[in-house]
């Protein structure tokens, strides 16, 4: 997808794959390599967390050489990481959770985020800020999705990308709740294969990925 994001919304992440890639990258000079075979295999949503100092520089290069993919940045906890994300070519935000602080920030930003809840209570503020679209986080820890499929009864306007100890066997059930958009994992990059640079082999499992949309039935 190429086209810009609208600002005042991050349901286009939700619903541009039905799984978003979290990437953790060590070493810049894997980025495009990386983006482009996730891309090529039907994850244009790119998540590249700020756990590593190459983590700017991959969004920048990503952002630079491959134009199709929608890259974005996670682990945001901070109003200046926000800019620094935003300024590298972050064209969507995702933090594991929230402050009126971090919220201002990222939505000031210009561009869709997702900010993170595990408890109806930081669900509902969320709500009450305007805020429908969100990061369900640690999602096996918090509860999974029994505890997704009890908040859409009560609360059936919140929308949720839920991330953390989700794998291929369990995303399927993740994503027949109507409530899930899509979920975020890591499991189509398997730490091996990034290091031997075996672009296609994250290429197949990234495809294997993009076809949960099917097994989960219901992701939108």
């Amino acid at each position: 997808m190429t086209s810009p994001l609208p600002s005042a919304s991050a349901a286009p992440v939700l619903d541009l794959a039905p799984v978003v890639p979290v990437v953790v990258v060590s070493d810049v000079s894997d980025a495009v390599p990386l983006a482009r075979a996730l891309v090529a295999g039907g994850l244009p949503a790119i998540e590249v967390t700020l756990r590593t100092p190459a983590a700017l520089d991959a969004i920048r290069a990503i952002a630079g050489a491959v134009p199709e993919a929608v890259v974005g940045a996670g682990t945001v906890l901070t109003p200046e990481q926000v800019d620094d994300c935003v300024a590298a070519g972050a064209r969507f935000l995702v933090s594991p959770g929230w402050t009126d602080a971090l919220l201002e920030a990222m939505r000031g930003s210009g561009v869709p985020f997702l900010p993170g809840v595990s408890t109806t209570s930081e669900v509902v503020a969320l709500l009450e800020r305007g805020v429908r679209e969100m990061k369900f986080f640690p999602a096996q820890a918090a509860g999974g999705t029994a505890y997704l499929r009890s908040l859409a009864g009560p609360l059936p306007q919140a929308r949720f990308c839920p991330t953390g100890g989700i794998g291929p066997a369990t995303a399927p059930e993740y994503l027949s709740l109507p409530n899930v958009g899509c979920v975020g994992g890591s499991w189509m990059l398997p730490a091996d294969a990034v290091t031997a640079g075996d672009w296609e082999r994250i290429e197949e499992l990234a495809r294997a990925a993009a076809g949960l949309r099917d097994a989960g039935g219901t992701c939108r």
